[in-house]
């Protein structure tokens, strides 16, 4: 039945994978503002004020341990984590953007206080544990981008690291981390800052190793207000910036509206577009076969018999069509995915949402494209549809 479809099969491959291609990039935005979301919205960021080397969300100058110990001691906080984050190339050019590597080092004495993310989740190796030295754990986009795995070797400022996990891909921060035990980010970040390098060598402050954080990532006990506990915290603790996780989670939405909107503004075309060519398709291929019908009329089909003979052949020909453009766009995100992880990049993000949504608009669009055409067909007596397919 469906050999004399194969040119609308074909039409309706090319619109849905269209379709396809381009959720599934909007897909991937979303994936990455509901990943930071995630992550920003279970922990409250401390930084210590000022400029100094710190990047992302604990950006700003030192937070002394005396103002790590007085955090923990402020009502409703449950934990408090040391950290150093630090850009893995200062450059002008890399500094502060969406896609920065960073390198985060951890205080694995303590347990990670974000609610979402108790530990981040490893697809090889295993996590850092307490004690470890000289031991990274890379995000994804950044193993995948530098062909690095479990018991690779990286140099970071000239020491050698044994790779010892890689994090599951999370399309978001974190696939760009190489996470570090917090002793050697100190150590990078003394080697980085020259600044630091100075103050340490004069003796002008008295520095301690654990004064060497950028910030800290502080949880609330339960039933207490993520936002209270952070005004708490501006309050009772002098020289730290804290961010608001609802503040936190505006500005990262804030960041990638521009891209979410234009995505948005394609795809509504894409679908526009898509459907008007779906089911123009699906009724011009109704229209070809007026002849047909009418003949079949005059031998004495029903307009019931009729109308389920086309809306049958009109289900089959755009599931067909459905899925042979899920099955191109899958291919071509998958080819052009598999080049763009050679720099780290992943550009769709293929949900069983968008998937199946794509299926069940084609099968929809062209099933009412149907009806409609041998609605107008059927208006027509017998004779009137051989002589126009005539």
């Amino acid at each position: 039945m469906l050999r004399g479809y194969a040119f609308t099969i074909a039409g309706i491959a090319i619109g849905v994978g269209g379709l396809v291609a381009l959720g599934a990039m909007s897909e991937r935005i979303v994936r990455f503002i509901e990943g930071g979301d995630r992550f920003v919205l279970g922990q409250i960021s401390v930084a210590g004020r000022g400029m100094g080397m710190g990047a992302g969300f604990t950006a700003g100058g030192l937070l002394p341990g005396a103002a790590v110990r007085a955090l923990a001691g402020v009502p409703g906080v449950a934990g408090v984590q040391s950290q150093v984050l630090l850009p893995l190339n200062p450059s002008v050019s890399q500094f502060m953007t969406l896609t920065q590597e960073l390198v985060l080092g951890l205080d694995l004495t303590v347990p990670m206080p974000n609610r979402h993310y108790r530990e981040l989740p490893v697809r090889a190796g295993r996590f850092l544990r307490a004690g470890d030295r000289k031991v990274a754990v890379l995000g994804a986009s950044f193993a995948a981008a530098r062909g690095l795995g479990v018991g690779s070797r990286l140099t970071l400022e000239g020491d050698a690291y044994e790779v010892v996990g890689v994090l599951e891909r999370t399309l978001t921060a974190p696939d760009r981390f190489v996470i570090v035990p917090i002793a050697d980010a100190r150590e990078q970040w003394v080697a980085k800052d020259r600044l630091l390098q100075t103050l340490l060598a004069s003796g002008a402050a008295a520095l301690t190793a654990g004064d060497l954080n950028t910030g800290a990532a502080v949880g609330w006990r339960d039933g207490e207000d993520p936002d209270v506990v952070a005004r708490r915290i501006r309050e009772t603790v002098p020289g730290v910036n804290v961010q608001l996780p609802s503040e936190l989670s505006g500005l990262l939405r804030a960041s990638t509206a521009f891209f979410s909107a234009l995505l948005v503004g394609i795809g509504a075309l894409a679908l526009a577009i898509g459907g008007l060519s779906l089911a123009n398709t699906m009724a011009a291929a109704v229209f070809e076969r007026i002849r047909d019908f009418g003949v079949k009329r005059a031998l004495g089909a029903t307009d019931l018999q009729l109308g389920r003979e086309v809306l049958g052949e009109a289900l089959a020909v755009t599931l067909a069509g459905g899925l042979g453009g899920v099955a191109l766009a899958l291919g071509l995100g998958w080819a052009i995915d598999g080049w763009a992880a050679r720099s780290g990049q992943q550009l769709f993000h293929f949900s069983p949402r968008l998937l199946a949504g794509a299926l069940g608009f084609s099968v929809l669009l062209g099933g009412a494209a149907a009806i409609y055409a041998t609605a107008r067909v059927v208006s027509l007596s017998p004779a009137e549809a051989i002589r126009r397919g005539a």
